[in-house]
């Protein structure tokens, strides 16, 4: 038996999306001191100390500041190592992160 060819090619259509991504604040508190703050941004969100001091008269000047923009697994969990770096010094920084 001889296999039959066919013209008739198949094709699958594969729409690929880029994950959605998520904005990370910071949000200014008349509490948590501005060194913690540079702390938080060098240690959790890799900043340099001139940029994290540049994001954190930001969020004090303009009660908050976008921090980073990552996927969503990425912001959470940087959300809450944040928070429980500064729930451990005792200080009641709030960061929240919302869609791009």
């Amino acid at each position: 038996m001889a296999k039959q060819q066919s013209s008739v090619s198949e094709s699958q259509r594969t729409r690929l999306k880029e994950p959605r991504r998520y904005k990370v604040y910071i949000h200014n508190d008349d509490f948590t001191t501005m060194d913690f703050v540079v702390k938080v941004l060098m240690t959790i969100f890799y900043k340099t100390k001139p940029e994290a001091e540049v994001l954190m008269m930001r969020v004090h000047r303009s009660d908050k500041a976008v921090v980073g923009i990552y996927s969503y697994d990425i912001a959470v969990s940087k959300v809450r190592k944040a928070t429980q770096m500064a729930r451990d010094e005792g200080y009641p920084l709030r960061l929240t992160y919302s869609p791009d």
